[in-house]
């Protein structure tokens, strides 16, 4: 009887375990929507959603509407070449159209033909690493393979546009220091006067650096800059080499490109 008793006493204060749990998970969701909107956000934002497979392209549009975009799907070159008007917040593409399996390299060319610096993310099942460096080299902010759950791709579309955001609120003005000129609208880089010839990668590198202002930038933080998928430690350490290298070209005295081992690099204004 004494088990039985104790049963009971459980059972009473379940309803309020489970209430209180209920009160857990809303709160939970209340501040992943708010994290959500402090990351990109859905207000106002225009998806273009590009997908043959009309399954995939449903659930694409599904995910990203209940997070509060609105979503354009289109199944073709042709229909986004002819419907779309105006220019959108982001453009989903896959490259695999149809009968062609390079289609969405052709659109991204043409998107950004018409709307230069719009983001784009390649969304595709080739995993290649060509196809990875061709799709960043023509202009994508980034380059996601399937299969990818609906919440991931939704956290990435957020990243893409605070990016995207910050850029539109005049962060990418010019950048100077110590005789270094740094242009990243016009991917143009002059130290002391003498035009300096860096890669995408390296200038998005030495643009968040300078941007921190002496405050340290870990490895992931670099990484993300770049706009690229996966950067490994070493691979970052090597583009900061042929940075520094290239300024010392011009000036054997630069050493504004500090490293702090195990964390990530610092910017000191190198001498005027």
């Amino acid at each position: 009887m004494q088990s039985v008793r104790s049963s009971w006493k459980l059972n009473e204060t379940t309803p309020n375990i489970i209430s209180s749990q209920k009160r857990g998970m809303v709160t939970l969701r209340a501040r992943e929507q708010l994290a959500f909107e402090l990351t990109g956000g859905a207000m106002n934002s225009h998806i273009v959603v590009v997908e043959d497979d009309v399954d995939q392209l449903a659930n694409y549009s599904y995910a990203l509407s209940k997070k509060g975009f609105t979503v354009s799907g289109y199944e073709s070159a042709d229909e986004i070449q002819h419907a779309l008007s105006g220019q959108p917040s982001l453009v989903l593409l896959d490259i695999h159209l149809g009968r062609d399996p390079d289609a969405g390299f052709g659109i991204c060319q043409w998107l950004l033909d018409r709307y230069p610096g719009l983001p784009v993310i390649f969304l595709t099942s080739r995993t290649d690493e060509i196809d990875q460096i061709f799709g960043l080299r023509l202009g994508a902010w980034d380059y996601l393979t399937k299969p990818i759950s609906t919440a991931l791709l939704v956290e990435k579309v957020a990243a893409v546009l605070k990016r995207a955001n910050r850029a539109r609120n005049g962060m990418d003005t010019v950048l100077t220091d110590g005789g270094l000129i740094v242009d990243p609208d016009r991917a143009q880089v002059s130290y002391h006067g003498e035009p300096v010839s860096l890669t995408v990668t390296e200038l998005a590198i030495l643009e968040a650096l300078m941007r921190a202002e002496g405050a340290v930038l870990t490895y992931d933080q670099l990484a993300e800059r770049t706009r690229q998928t996966v950067v490994t430690n070493n691979t970052l350490s090597t583009h900061i080499k042929h940075i520094r290298r290239k300024l010392k070209l011009i000036d054997q005295s630069f050493d504004a490109l500090i490293n702090v081992y195990g964390t990530g690099y610092r910017w000191e204004s190198p001498p005027g």
